[in-house]
């Protein structure tokens, strides 16, 4: 491996990794060597996904977990503050725990799930990367946060205004911590995953009428999985995107292009 990729001994926060994209990103960055803690709100899932990444570990010491509701302010600093007692430092974060959108068209969208949506994707991602910020700014040694966004920052997605909303929020918010942090040489970027197969995408990938209308729009002519998100996780997360910041790294299979 270039060594430049080496994460060998690099503590990593990866929110959501106890399943879909958090938890290929978490597997692919202990695959480089890291050492990962994920967090995760349900305490058996996230137990059940450390496990399961310890045992595809040849160190299962270098997984660690969390629970965490990263929408609540003082969860986020308690389990910062243990990830950085088991890590030891840590170099890069990944908020990318989120929330979906009900479907809820505007005219009966209420004040309550709007506010539902941009409490976790929003709220979470602002104390997520305010903790690492300041944790990093404190250590001298820079490092790199990451926020996961969404195709729905950059599209129009009917019945999804709040969450397409809160994803744009995200990238704009990751456009100025990259000019405002580089001083303490923290890079800040975002990833932007299409129509990716997870647990939150599964209802409507099983939708013959949905499959047929948005499958026909991927040029890769198929769904994303989990582990192409390995290699963007590790690049961001490593020195050899040292020089890269401010940026939205769209992970679509072309869907956005086409």
């Amino acid at each position: 491996m270039n060594k430049g990729f080496d994460l060998a001994g690099r503590g990593v926060i990866v929110t959501g990794g106890n399943g879909g994209i958090g938890y290929g990103m978490a597997r692919a960055l202990l695959a480089a060597g890291a050492q990962v803690a994920i967090w995760g709100s349900n305490a058996d899932k996230t137990e059940k996904a450390r496990a399961a990444l310890a045992a595809e570990t040849a160190d299962a010491a270098r997984v660690h977990a969390f629970v965490c509701d990263i929408g609540d302010e003082a969860q986020v600093e308690a389990a910062f503050a243990a990830s950085v007692a088991a890590l030891g430092s840590v170099r890069a974060c990944f908020a990318n725990a989120g929330v979906s959108s009900k479907g809820t068209p505007l005219l009966q969208m209420s004040l309550d799930e709007f506010r539902r949506v941009q409490r976790i994707n929003v709220e979470g991602v602002f104390l997520t990367l305010r903790a690492a910020a300041r944790h990093m700014a404190g250590h001298g040694q820079g490092g790199s946060l990451v926020a996961t966004a969404s195709t729905a920052a950059v599209e129009g997605a009917a019945r999804n205004s709040h969450y397409g909303a809160s994803k744009g929020a995200v990238t704009s918010f990751v456009r100025a911590l990259a000019v405002e942090l580089a001083r303490h040489q923290i890079r800040v970027n975002s990833i932007l995953p299409g129509w990716i197969s997870t647990e939150m995408t599964e209802r409507a990938m099983a939708d013959e009428r949905f499959a047929g209308a948005v499958m026909p729009r991927i040029p890769a002519r198929r769904w994303g999985t989990i582990d192409d998100f390995g290699g963007i996780a590790v690049y961001l997360a490593s020195d050899a995107s040292g020089y890269t910041t401010g940026e939205q790294f769209v992970i679509d299979g072309g869907y956005t292009k086409f």
